[in-house]
């Protein structure tokens, strides 16, 4: 995710973590060290258990306690974050997405920290308001509501009314804020120092950049200004379109600090039995989220990269119809062109089976540490494909959700083994995709990824064909045309071995004669596939643009290559 704060937040970008905490108030000195000593309690037991343990000899008693340690470890940061507030929530919340740094028994604990914790009274967070609007609050309006709608780490929300009647919702940020974030930022900054000695964590991730990635998110956040921004973005985006709703900002009512917008706090979008009642479908509900957020990352590659079910509500409209509404625009996600051409090239690679293909895109998303065993990647992404390879569309669709996440966690675990650093574009995205799928396997327990994604991949073949279909030609007439020569290379080889013309004058054995007829026969086969494959691509480009007959035609060729290839029988 790309963030770009405002120039007034630049400084507070870059924390001076040797700068200490003797010049902090005691309250802010309290916290700073408080922070420090758990870490460095964290740290000590790592040293102890992982390190030293192991290399006396106690290797399995430390493995064998690692699971547990781990887990209390996340504990104890789940009641330190909770007590704490301010970044620590940002923090767990952003460890719990390190797939690729932290062992699943640490990200999972965190993944169920919630971002609320124990409300500012009124006339603090009134006091705000004052400061901002120059002590005009009486005249701004007629009414606000002294109980949070909502509380959260680094403000909290208070429902309204303007004079004109309007019902609005005041987004009002806790005081000393930026106080609280650079304190947490220097701190953070000393654990960064202290983990960049510890090889096993340095190798799998650039902390500094991490980070750094942190802060600038969490600066951006505490902007409202930009996330007013972000919001006006999203509701030019969905002008057109009846079935969002995005609420409307009120610019002479915000500042960086307090942010005044419509009233939209409907359904609850996991309040399930409130949308039955309301008379709409909850699968249509799960359908039209997931469609809406498709359009979000593929189609604008701009998207809403928070949606719990806090900031997504159903709004009845009455008779059956209803509208899905998004609030908290702070954290948003950017696809950059580069990165959907780096997608785009994993899609083709994995299509074609090409592992070179696969490294370079995964090179240009930054997704591989500088330094990194390349050989030993590309084993590991061998044995991926080892894995998945010749699944058709129809097995992956049966595939049970559980074997799905059991398969996503063996993946990880390899991620943890080796140095990759998944991109701030992915971790938002993969995390908000995460979220996103959980959310509609609640509403509808029978919503199925690939159905919900087949017509909008349709939408994208059809929009994007001619570069697909040039990308994927291009690497099926270079795989075909290696493939196509193999067989005559081989024949010749066995022609110059039966010679005695080559330096190994040994002449083939029967057996090795059969396993070589049986490699050309599979070559063949592969060939057609490949022919296939081309086929099938050109028809369904032609058929999604309304050229029905030479679709009809291209369809009846890829079959019949199909047929050639399985039919052909293996000698």
């Amino acid at each position: 995710m790309q963030n770009e704060p405002a120039s007034s937040l630049e400084e507070p970008h870059q924390p001076d973590s040797s700068a200490g905490w003797h010049h902090l108030p005691r309250e802010l000195r309290s916290r700073y060290l408080r922070v420090l000593f758990f870490f460095a309690g964290v740290l000590l037991s790592v040293l102890w258990w992982d390190i030293i343990l192991r290399r006396v000899g106690l290797r399995r008693l430390s493995i064998g306690t690692a699971n547990r340690r781990y887990r209390r470890i996340a504990q104890r940061f789940r009641s330190l974050a909770t007590s704490l507030g301010g970044v620590w929530i940002k923090v767990g919340q952003f460890l719990s997405s390190r797939l690729d740094v932290l062992p699943d028994t640490i990200t999972d604990e965190l993944s169920n920290l919630q971002d609320e914790v124990s409300p500012e009274t009124y006339e603090t967070m009134l006091s705000v308001m004052e400061s901002d609007f120059d002590g005009a609050i009486s005249t701004l309006f007629a009414s606000i509501d002294e109980q949070p709608l909502a509380s959260a780490s680094l403000g909290q929300v208070h429902r309204a009314s303007l004079p004109n009647g309007d019902a609005v919702v005041v987004k009002i940020q806790r005081p000393n804020i930026h106080d609280v974030i650079h304190t947490d930022l220097e701190a953070l900054g000393w654990v960064v120092r202290w983990l960049k000695r510890y090889r096993p964590i340095t190798r799998r991730a650039d902390l500094d950049a991490l980070l750094e990635e942190f802060s600038l998110t969490l600066w951006e956040e505490v902007d409202y200004l930009a996330e007013a921004d972000n919001a006006r973005r999203f509701a030019m985006m969905f002008a057109e379109d009846p079935e969002i709703r995005i609420p409307k900002i009120y610019p002479d009512l915000s500042t960086e600090r307090v942010l005044t917008l419509e009233d939209v706090y409907f359904i609850k979008i996991t309040d399930f039995d409130a949308i039955e009642a309301a008379g709409i479908d909850r699968a249509q509900v799960a359908d039209r989220l997931f469609r809406n957020y498709l359009r979000q990352i593929f189609l604008e590659g701009f998207f809403h990269a928070d949606p719990h079910p806090g900031n997504l509500f159903v709004e009845p409209l009455g008779q059956g119809d209803w509208r899905l509404v998004f609030v908290d625009f702070g954290m948003v996600g950017h696809l950059t062109p580069e990165m959907k051409g780096g997608l785009r090239d994993v899609v083709i690679a994995v299509g074609t089976r090409d592992l070179d293909r696969l490294m370079q895109a995964f090179q240009t998303m930054g997704v591989i540490l500088p330094g990194a065993d390349l050989d030993r990647i590309r084993q590991a992404e061998a044995a991926l494909f080892d894995q998945m390879w010749g699944k058709s569309m129809a097995d992956l669709t049966r595939t049970h959700p559980q074997e799905m996440r059991k398969f996503a966690s063996e993946f990880r675990d390899v991620m943890y083994e080796m140095p990759f650093q998944v991109p701030s574009d992915m971790i938002y995205l993969g995390r908000c995709v995460n979220i996103l799928s959980g959310m509609c396997m609640g509403l509808d327990p029978d919503f199925n990824l690939f159905e919900g994604l087949r017509p909008f991949a349709e939408q994208l073949l059809a929009e994007d064909g001619a570069d697909w279909l040039d990308e994927l030609l291009k690497a099926l007439e270079e795989q075909i045309r290696v493939l196509a020569t193999l067989p005559k290379r081989v024949d010749t080889a066995l022609t110059k071995i039966e010679r005695g013309d080559l330096i190994v004058t040994a002449k083939a054995s029967p057996e090795l004669q059969k396993q070589l007829s049986l490699l050309n026969s599979t070559l063949n086969r592969l060939v057609g596939v490949g022919i296939f494959a081309a086929f099938l691509v050109v028809g369904s480009i032609l058929y999604i643009n309304g050229q029905f007959v030479p679709g009809i035609i291209f369809f009846s060729l890829a079959l019949v290559s199909l047929t050639w290839a399985l039919l052909k029988p293996l000698k």
